[in-house]
């Protein structure tokens, strides 16, 4: 869907009329002035919205449009049927782990079309033409198959679309576009803060750097700090079980920290209640996970506002990235609001009280 801008809607025009209800007049030619203009303001604003709605499911659309190709290559630029090979309910109803293939035939070269992380496809809703974008957790294999951790939220059209789907149905999808370029050996340590399945970008980067060839050697560390409602809403065990027997196993490669607002409800099949941070993650916990305690301290820093300087001093010692992907109130708190037309706005929120730059964060 192309971004609707300001002077884009469609023009409106309104005739003024005295307005009745029930045979009762709405104004008075003593108080007309003062009624028609808490009136006017009501009846511009319907218009308008339904202007909006209306031109939101009219207005010509590029992507949309894009041709299907059954015999293409996997594309950007056009859709390329798949098939829905696996679909897996979760510890959380509401999520599941869907799994499309197209044909191997299909598949770009690797040299051809870069399948490096963070990238995702576009997948189509046929019944209303809609798309999303949706990150494959392993990006996809030699048989032409993506895993997706897929949330159905109670207003997002397709991720209920695709809960509904059954094995062996047809999907159309398009891509990949790249999300997030990653580069061996810029940084020294990124840091992945992430909320709901916002994880899943994440996931796909470090399938690729760590989970896949665990005796691959790196130059960076990875953090990640997930955040979720309670213990059966966190990622299901197939995505924690790889993340945090890497994590135990290669603790200066990898440290995942899992957080969530409450405890209440059953506990996670894999991960014990005990070892969750409640509470949303602040600038305490982004300063623990990066070692920034008070033991590295003087005795008078430490009566200084916890992390005032400590943010800043560790950045300039290490190149560290902070990359931030989830729900956009939590983005927003954590590093600030995006731009205009999501673009990446300035660095606000926790990270910006650290002294982060522009160029040490990015929002996903």
């Amino acid at each position: 869907m192309l971004p609707l801008g300001r002077h884009q809607l469609p023009r409106v025009y309104l005739v003024s009329q005295p307005l009745r209800t029930a045979g009762l007049r709405l104004y008075s030619h003593t108080a007309e002035g003062a009624s028609r203009k808490r009136i006017r303001p009501l009846v511009y604003g319907a218009f308008v919205t339904g202007a909006v709605a209306a031109t939101y499911l009219l207005w010509p659309n590029e992507s949309r449009s894009a041709p299907t190709y059954s015999n293409e290559l996997l594309s950007p630029t056009h859709f390329t049927p798949a098939t829905l090979v696996a679909s897996e309910p979760c510890t959380d109803s509401e999520t599941r782990l869907l799994t499309l293939a197209v044909p191997p035939y299909l598949l770009p070269s690797r040299e051809e079309l870069m399948f490096n992380p963070i990238w995702s496809i576009f997948v189509k809703d046929d019944d209303i033409q809609v798309e999303r974008p949706y990150t494959p957790l392993e990006g996809i294999d030699d048989e032409g198959r993506m895993k997706f951790w897929i949330k159905k939220y109670p207003k997002g059209e397709v991720g209920r679309w695709l809960h509904s789907k059954k094995v062996g149905d047809k999907i159309e999808i398009r891509g990949p576009l790249k999300t997030w370029p990653w580069q061996d050996g810029k940084w020294d340590e990124v840091v992945m803060i992430s909320g709901g399945t916002g994880i899943t970008p994440f996931y796909q980067l470090l399938h690729h750097t760590i989970l896949q060839n665990p005796s691959r050697y790196l130059n960076t560390r990875f953090t990640l700090l997930h955040a979720s409602r309670r213990p059966l809403e966190l990622p299901p065990p197939q995505m924690l079980a790889p993340l945090l027997s890497s994590a135990q196993e290669h603790p200066e490669r990898l440290n995942v920290v899992l957080h969530v607002d409450t405890l209440e409800g059953p506990e996670h099949p894999l991960v014990a209640s005990s070892v969750l941070r409640v509470g949303r993650i602040n600038q305490r916990a982004i300063e623990s996970a990066l070692e920034v305690d008070k033991r590295k301290e003087s005795w008078w820093r430490s009566l200084l506002p916890i992390g005032a300087k400590a943010g800043p001093e560790r950045q300039e010692s290490k190149r560290i990235l902070y990359l931030v992907c989830g729900p956009e109130p939590m983005i927003a708190a954590i590093a600030g609001p995006f731009g205009r037309d999501f673009s990446q706005g300035v660095v606000g929120g926790i990270l910006g009280s650290m002294g982060c730059t522009k160029d040490q964060v990015y929002k996903l």
